[in-house]
């Protein structure tokens, strides 16, 4: 069997990785941006995941004309509104990195016992110049502090439903098996396989 050919629309080997462990590599071929000559930053302009994922496979399809997607991430947090999440990978500001935005996520819950939040990844195909889309949630709460070294992004403060571990105490193993983008490539991984 042939093996389905995509390219991924990111730039951030973690999450390239990330992603090939999930799909397994037997039956996928996945490209991300920088294995195809794409060094372009696409703007994340979208006012929802959903956009964001859109523009960004929009972006590559009309280069290169290749099978794609993308994905955004964010993290919803119920006492807040929902927030970060468009803004999560820039909620302390554009210039700050995921130490700053779990600062001062840790700072806006100081005094909030609802400490609830999920992590929500919308993914947008271009299969053969159509458009699909898939969504993985994973429920979860924000820990007092930051604990463990695995992962990246907000891992160490996000501790997933039926764990008493953030996503960066666990192994990657583990993460991959209950996470957000784990469960929306599934389902997507389920739509190429069986249509």
């Amino acid at each position: 069997m042939n093996k389905i050919e995509l390219v991924f629309a990111t730039h951030n080997r973690n999450k390239s990785e990330e992603v090939n462990k999930i799909l397994g590599n037997d039956m996928f071929q996945i490209k991300d941006l920088n294995s195809i000559g794409i060094s372009t930053e696409i703007e994340e302009t979208g006012k929802t995941l959903e956009e964001n994922a859109r523009i960004k496979s929009d972006y590559v399809f009309k280069q290169t004309g290749k099978d794609v997607f993308s994905d955004d991430t964010g993290l919803e947090v119920y006492a807040l509104d929902m927030e970060p999440g468009v803004y999560t990978a820039r909620f302390a500001g554009p210039q700050c990195d995921a130490n700053d935005n779990m600062d001062m996520l840790l700072k806006a819950l100081e005094n909030i016992d609802d400490r609830r939040a999920r992590f929500r990844t919308s993914i947008s195909l271009i299969l053969n110049g159509q458009y699909h889309t898939f969504e993985g949630i994973v429920e979860g709460r924000i820990a007092l502090d930051k604990l463990g070294e695995e992962g990246f992004g907000y891992d160490p403060i996000f501790i997933p439903e039926s764990f008493d571990k953030t996503f960066a105490q666990i192994s990657m193993e583990e993460k991959n098996r209950v996470s957000h983008r784990n469960r929306a490539l599934k389902e997507m991984k389920l739509f190429l396989l069986h249509g």
